[in-house]
């Protein structure tokens, strides 16, 4: 089972677990749990460890506590999804002490950033592993077989495995395009923990890709940590004189992958994104027009103590050309308030940029001090009151702009993408648009039958929100 942070696992001391499950006894290997905090890396990970678990024999637990294998895929992006790793492992360890044959795992960017310290922490832990080791689970696993409790966070040359992912849907598929970063944001771990860059080749993208059309995905998330740098690692130079390999490149390359309707990419980075970058996603109709891009502050000066490598302006300019080739395009970003040394107009600033620019969601955080990276030993750190004054007055404009974004759909007829059941209302459905609205509609069709997970509807749009919409199907 793979979860999310958002849903708390069951308070796992309250039982213990018995010695052997009924999964454990009939397929010889027992059950998993795959617990996923942060971002779409992680989840992409955790799809891939779940299908090697499930290619050793191990099968998915219906419950926590009848799991034989725990594994947590953690984040150390911000502090409080950190503590709520201790807390769950916690309760874990627990658990072990009443059943030593179950057996724990941390994986992700925790794992990299503690390494043995996790051991000495937690000792009932069989396996810590990096971000880096995802597709090494089994091997690891094998070891701690043979009774060996393992730490594996040394660099690793990360190797084709496009076969065993375990996907969370069956529509919408993510596939890794490059690992790690280069860049060296100062409030930033990720470098640390996740590793250099390392592009995959256009091939095995697409090799990917085309496995997933002929299980019927119709929806690809390209995935990186800093996706607009693909492909630098790479060789080769063209007779023009820039990188043979390109994010647009591979966009190109894959592009017509036969039975895959949509493409998106993620996560962008100002410094990279090109206006060749915006007429190709211009240019190819399976590319939405939906765009991710941080701009973490509205002020030059923090930009630079950030070492993000931009100017406001710069981001200016690359809405206003997306904009201009696409003007219904959906934008979206990241910001972080009270950054160190952080003035109250420097934060006004960012504050106008989201008035100027009308993101349709901005995903807002607190800075918060991250181990091994600089800014965390600054002296002029930002207080508590004023981080929640900050983020309660920027979510509140966040909110009011997307609802003004939001209010431009009303009336109109958009193509929604069938992802599954409304949780909240089993009469609908649920999809996207291709700028990414999320949107409810009802399951029921006029002529007695009802739309189903793949289909693409047109929908016209009746009710708009903030982050959501609502409508009837036409067809």
């Amino acid at each position: 089972m793979t979860a999310t942070p958002f849903s708390p696992p069951a308070a796992a001391a309250a039982a213990p677990a018995a010695a052997t499950s009924p999964a454990a006894a009939q397929t010889g290997r027992g059950s998993y749990w795959i617990t996923t905090f942060g971002c779409q890396m992680n989840k992409a990970d955790s799809e891939r460890m779940a299908g090697i678990l499930e290619a050793m024999g191990y099968c998915e637990a219906q419950a926590e506590l009848e799991a034989d294998l725990v594994l947590y895929n953690t984040c150390t992006i911000r502090d409080n999804a950190e503590q709520k790793v201790y807390s769950y492992l916690g309760r874990q360890a627990q658990r072990k002490r009443a059943n030593p044959n179950l057996t724990l795992v941390v994986a992700g960017c925790v794992a990299q950033q503690e390494g043995e310290s996790l051991l000495r922490r937690v000792p009932e832990l069989d396996l810590v592993m990096g971000p880096q080791h995802a597709n090494r689970l089994d091997v690891l696993l094998a070891q701690v077989e043979q009774g060996q409790q393992v730490v594996a966070t040394e660099e690793h040359h990360i190797l084709e495995d496009i076969t065993t992912a375990r996907r969370d849907s069956t529509i919408c598929g993510w596939v890794n395009v490059i690992y790690g970063c280069n860049e060296r944001c100062t409030y930033c771990v990720v470098p640390s923990v996740r590793g250099k860059e390392q592009s995959r080749l256009p091939e095995a993208i697409k090799l990917e890709m085309e496995g997933l059309a002929a299980q019927g995905f119709k929806e690809i998330t390209l995935l990186g940590q800093n996706i607009d740098a693909y492909g630098r690692d790479l060789p080769g130079i063209t007779p023009e004189g820039r990188r043979s390999h390109t994010l647009t490149d591979l966009l190109h390359h894959v592009h017509d992958v036969e039975g895959i309707e949509r493409i998106r990419f993620a996560t962008s980075h100002p410094r990279y994104f090109t206006e060749r970058l915006i007429d190709a996603c211009a240019d190819l109709p399976r590319v939405c027009e939906h765009f991710h891009i941080p701009f973490q502050s509205g002020d030059d000066a923090v930009l630079k103590a950030m070492a993000r490598g931009y100017t406001v302006e710069r981001y200016r300019r690359i809405v206003e050309r997306i904009r201009e080739r696409m003007p219904e395009a959906s934008i979206s970003a990241d910001v972080i308030v009270a950054f160190p040394g952080e003035t109250d107009a420097q934060y006004r600033r960012t504050l106008d940029l989201i008035e100027e620019i009308g993101f349709d969601a901005v995903n807002t955080a607190a800075y918060s001090p991250r181990p091994n990276t600089p800014a965390a030993d600054w002296p002029d750190q930002l207080s508590e009151e004023v981080k929640v004054e900050r983020l309660r007055e920027i979510n509140a404009l966040v909110e009011r702009k997307a609802r003004e974004r939001s209010a431009r759909y009303a009336g109109r007829i958009e193509q929604i993408l069938v992802e599954g059941a409304n949780p909240k209302d089993p009469q609908q459905v649920m999809g996207r648009t291709r700028t990414n609205r999320l949107t409810f509609f009802p399951a029921a069709k006029a002529d007695g039958g009802a739309w189903g997970v793949g289909d693409l509807v047109n929908v016209r749009i009746e009710e708009v929100r903030a982050f959501s919409l609502s409508g009837v199907a036409l067809a």
